[in-house]
């Protein structure tokens, strides 16, 4: 049965049985949200949570390579450079939908299949019921185009086992199933052939269904996701991460002689160093935070800051403009960023997103 109210060509809606089904449809941009996209899966959202024949709602990506790849940056890079005023307006609308999604109605269902990014763990990883599979690549890898973590992921990684969610955040890095499920950013493997007899059995259950009914269906499905490279160096990422400078994490890794942290400081050492330090202190303020919403809304202020200055411009330009991955920061240098520096990240200028909450 289709669903065709509030369709658009980038976001499908449709209905399998009594599961309602959410396709992120821009295969060629690895289904990267755009504003309508954004304000298409709130509508679609509002439409499901109302309709008793409705079991759950399961959101997918159209195309085999991705979920979702984040937000459309492109898009803010080129709203920046020409001095929009309204050029926060994509997060504004964004980031209520990521909360949305973290306390909805019916159980929500992501199928976390291929590139799972920035916004796509925003819309993925704040569900009920989040499912990876063995084509899962799951990254947030804001540091590496002079942003942040955003979505409400300084609520998620500071959550994550020890300091593993730390480790995420600052080098961006991808990662796989299991990962992604010790990092407590999904819950359960199912094999990608596998998905779809999976929406199918959800679709058989009875309007009204209970998230312990919906999570019933998919554990027939999952299968165990193998070993998890965060848990198999969790000593070494605590002893490393444990810090509140990037300075001192930079020191303890050059302590350090495997592969692993080699690997991760190169990866560390490419990344913006002023996104490197602000993250850091996101994280932490994130560990120390009551809510969600708190977080969002910390991050919201940040972003705003970042599209005054230069490296976002500068990162998005090496990855995706002209594509020569060969980003120059300002300032260069993990020492020419002094703390204080940062503080205007977190001085608001701009109404609160969420003003009906109490911080």
């Amino acid at each position: 049965m289709s669903d065709t109210s509030s369709q658009s060509d980038e976001v499908l809606t449709d209905r399998i049985g009594s599961a309602a089904i959410i396709r992120l449809n821009r295969p060629r941009a690895l289904n990267s949200l755009s504003l309508s996209m954004v304000r298409t899966m709130k509508a679609a959202l509002e439409r499901f949570a109302d309709d008793p024949e409705i079991s759950c709602v399961i959101l997918k990506g159209e195309g085999e390579r991705a979920l979702c790849a984040g937000g459309d940056i492109r898009v803010i890079y080129e709203s920046g450079k020409s001095d929009d005023p309204d050029v926060t307006r994509f997060w504004r609308e964004e980031f209520p939908v990521n909360y949305m999604i973290s306390h909805y109605e019916k159980p929500y269902v992501a199928l976390m299949d291929g590139i799972v990014m920035g916004g796509g763990v925003g819309v993925a990883s704040h569900g009920k019921h989040r499912i990876v599979s063995e084509r899962t690549r799951l990254a947030m890898p804001e540091t590496g185009i002079g942003y942040v973590p955003d979505v409400g992921a300084t609520w998620l990684l500071p959550r994550a086992p020890g300091e593993t969610g730390t480790w995420v955040g600052l080098t961006g890095e991808v990662i796989g199933a299991a990962d992604a499920i010790y990092a407590g950013l999904a819950d359960v493997n199912v094999p990608s052939e596998r998905l779809g007899p999976l929406v199918e059995a959800l679709g058989e259950l009875k309007g009204g269904a209970s998230d312990e009914q919906v999570r019933a269906v998919i554990d027939r499905f999952a299968v165990l996701p193998g070993e998890s490279q965060l848990e198999a160096h969790r000593d070494l990422i605590d002893r490393v991460f444990r810090f509140d400078t990037v300075g001192e994490v930079v020191e303890a890794l050059n302590r350090e002689d495997d592969e692993f942290s080699v690997r991760t400081r190169d990866v560390i050492a490419k990344r913006s160093p002023t996104s490197l330090k602000l993250a850091l202190r996101l994280l932490r303020r994130g560990r120390e935070s009551s809510s969600l919403v708190e977080c969002l809304e910390r991050e919201f202020t940040a972003g705003a800051e970042i599209l005054r200055n230069h490296d976002f411009y500068e990162g998005v330009r090496a990855a995706i403009i002209d594509k020569d991955r060969n980003p120059k920061w300002s300032p260069a240098r993990l020492e020419e960023v002094a703390e204080a520096d940062l503080d205007r990240y977190f001085a608001a200028r701009h109404p609160v997103l969420f003003p009906d909450h109490r911080l």
